[in-house]
């Protein structure tokens, strides 16, 4: 049987190196996986994530899934739009805050792009940068309010999750949703709820049985937490006005948080392209879709083989977790002197000694869509022949930087 290495360098034989590849069988395994999960509770595809138009309006042609996640408001407008093409989806949430005074202006005077996106907010701040810019529309702004999901079993002294909104209570949330409403240039349009600790961290670290243990037990008791919470939340901003829709969940999480009645849809991303950090869950597994490969362009020694490029570390709390892995061939390891380097990256382990100089090390990245910020073509892997290949811009290779 032809090893998945044999098969890649194969399809990818008139390439050169460095190049980005999207195996397209595990893509769309994975897709299918995430909706299995689901449920058929429908799936917002996280666009931060894929950072590739092509492979979005692949994950929202597969059953179950439906509108978008953005990460900025240019990079929203800009998919809203879609050119010639039109509009890759008409419902398109930000999932951040923004401050950007320019882009709201260009929503508010754009009724098609004021009907497809909704922003993020979650402090009386937004609102009135929003309300400003909205004046002269002729169309309500549609606004979304994050809600914080940390878990704080001691208080406030004690957070277990991401530093996100300031909104967490439900009197919290219905006075937001009050202050919406005051405003008659904005429209409240959903909830979002999104868990980092669960969906975010794998409830199964490698060699750590203990701590795995601790933080499955950490992981359920916020999971319950958050329900009852997220709960009367919603509760609370629907006796203020209608929702649209409830968001919460990511790909860690997708299969328990649409249990929860409150919650109208979940999203997903990372588990398109199953980069390293999501490899250690119990409650699914993926198949790895997104790799690079680099050339080997030194020997310098037994048991070691230098590559060009590498150092694409992902972002988060520093450390080795946040490296890219060494895949194909297995066996091979960083130096613990150098790591990987921006220009070269020294590779280490018997496998080395089976490598020459214009070989190629197959990596995968430990987030998903900041690989394409590295590359400006995605190289979808689609058979066993360089003619089942297609290249595909990535954002960057739009010439889009949205962060």
């Amino acid at each position: 049987m032809t090893s998945a290495r044999e098969q890649y360098e194969t399809a990818t034989s008139e390439l050169s190196a460095p190049f980005a590849i999207v195996d397209m069988a595990a893509f769309r395994a994975n897709a299918a996986d995430i909706a299995r999960r689901a449920a058929g509770t429908p799936v917002r595809v996280v666009s931060k994530s894929i950072r590739c138009r092509h492979l979005i309006k692949e994950a929202l042609s597969t059953p179950g899934f439906a509108g978008i996640m953005a990460f900025t408001l240019p990079e929203a407008l800009w998919l809203a739009d879609g050119g010639a093409d039109g509009p890759i989806s008409d419902d398109i949430l930000v999932a951040y805050p923004t401050a950007d005074a320019r882009a709201i202006t260009e929503l508010a005077a754009d009724p098609r792009a004021a009907e497809r996106i909704t922003l993020m907010v979650d402090d009386s701040a937004h609102l009135d940068m929003i309300a400003g810019a909205a004046r002269s529309s002729r169309r309500p702004v549609k606004v979304c309010i994050d809600v914080d999901t940390s878990w704080q079993p001691l208080g406030p002294r004690m957070r277990i999750g991401a530093h996100r909104s300031p909104v967490r209570t439900p009197a919290q949330a219905a006075a937001l949703a009050r202050a919406i409403a005051e405003h008659p240039d904005l429209r409240l349009d959903g909830i979002m709820a999104y868990e980092a600790q669960i969906a975010g961290v794998g409830d199964a670290p490698p060699e750590r049985p203990l701590y795995g243990r601790a933080l499955r037990w950490v992981q359920h008791r916020s999971r319950m937490e958050l329900a009852r919470r997220r709960a009367a939340v919603v509760r609370a901003v629907r006796a203020v006005a209608e929702l649209r829709f409830v968001n919460a969940g990511g790909t860690g999480s997708v299969h328990t948080t649409r249990r929860e009645r409150a919650v109208t849809e979940v999203a997903a991303g990372s588990g398109f392209y199953q980069p390293r950090l999501f490899d250690h869950y119990t409650g699914f597994s993926g198949r790895p879709a997104a790799l690079f490969a680099l050339p080997v362009v030194r020997r310098p020694g037994p048991g070691a083989a230098t590559v060009l490029g590498g150092g694409y570390l992902a972002s988060g709390a520093p450390d080795a977790g946040r490296l890219p892995q060494p895949y194909l061939p297995a066996g091979l390891s960083y130096s613990p002197t150098e790591g990987a380097g921006e220009v070269q990256t020294p590779l280490l382990g018997a496998a080395a000694d089976t490598m020459s100089v214009g070989d190629l090390v197959w990596m995968r990245h430990a987030k998903a869509g900041e690989l394409c910020e590295r590359f400006t073509e995605l190289h979808l892997v689609d058979g066993p022949a360089p003619s089942d290949v297609t290249a595909v811009p990535t954002y960057r290779g739009e010439g889009k930087a949205f962060l």
